[in-house]
């Protein structure tokens, strides 16, 4: 994901002369392109997370078009006053992306991980909230962001994410895209899950039961049409995230559900407990404990819908 970022902003920043990089002291080869073409327009910020913040909204209160980029925790929970006052307050068209969400790196520690992320930043008024699924997804989110007149965060996974899409698909802001039709059960993937959920999807379909897969890249504001289609039509609907079961895009489908009649569907959240993992390994091995596989996904399905 991260390599179609770079590659894409460059892209985008040579189109646009308002675009302007802000980096939190991380990316500086990944970047080398976008600085040979716009040098003039590409800031390392340094280990001052805060302050990057802050450039950032006076920047786009200039009418510039800034993104600023570290990795998820550093960006997020690090400077929660900026991102709140100095940037939704003000309604600023700053765009904050997070390398590495959720168990991306898992192998470095707690420090590293970032499964709280979208519910402090969804409860900002003005914010939208964007996780991308694919490389094909963070371009199309990307270019499509661009165009808000609001704060946005997009959350993206690392490196060596599969590539889902064979395709372009239609990508706006608040809609969901369906990735996999299916007639039992709904599963509703966000950010970097998607292929685990296709996977999840495929051994439900060995066991009868047939999974329509949904990747809902805008956490908010949410895809409201769908959703009510999916809880009218199937037995369960399964929101599935690699972050934390409180708050997340799980508590976001609840609240929803809960302002509403009674629905046919039964909601199943799959999501990494309220717990911090005192382990390190790679994003596999914390994914196999927190039950994020696509097998322990599938089961949970399976029993939902008993």
């Amino acid at each position: 994901m991260r390599n179609a970022f770079a590659s894409e902003i460059t892209k985008l920043a040579t189109e646009d002369e308002r675009v302007v990089m802000l980096s939190g002291d991380i990316g500086n080869r990944l970047f080398d392109d976008y600085k040979k073409r716009v040098p003039k327009r590409f800031f390392n910020c340094g280990v001052a997370e805060a302050n990057m913040i802050s450039v950032g909204a006076g920047m786009a209160s200039c009418g510039l078009r800034p993104v600023a980029y570290t990795i998820t925790p550093f960006i997020t929970t690090r400077v929660m006053e900026q991102i709140r006052v100095d940037v939704c307050y003000h309604n600023v068209p700053v765009v904050i992306v997070g390398v590495g969400g959720g168990l991306s790196y898992a192998s470095l520690g707690a420090t590293h991980h970032s499964c709280e992320d979208i519910a402090f930043l969804r409860v900002l008024p003005n914010m939208i909230v964007i996780c991308p699924a694919d490389a094909v997804e963070v371009r199309l989110a990307l270019r499509a962001v661009l165009q808000q007149d609001s704060p946005v965060y997009m959350r993206l996974g690392k490196k060596g994410e599969p590539v889902v899409h064979k395709g372009i698909p239609n990508f706006v802001i608040g809609k969901a895209i369906i990735v996999r039709p299916g007639t039992d059960v709904c599963l509703l993937s966000t950010g970097n899950m998607l292929p685990t959920t296709l996977e999840a999807a495929e051994a439900l379909g060995h066991k009868g039961v047939s999974a329509q897969v949904v990747s809902f890249h805008t956490v908010k504001p949410l895809d409201e049409q769908l959703l009510a289609e999916s809880f009218a039509k199937f037995k369960v609907v399964a929101t599935i995230e690699e972050h934390s079961i409180l708050g997340g895009f799980g508590g976001s489908v609840a609240e929803w559900l809960a302002d509403r009649p009674a629905q046919e569907a039964r909601l199943c959240r799959i999501a990494t407990p309220d717990t911090f993992l005192h382990e390190a390994g790679e994003q596999e091995y914390a994914r196999e404990v927190f039950g994020l596989t696509g097998p322990h996904i599938a089961e949970k399905i399976l029993q939902a819908a008993r």
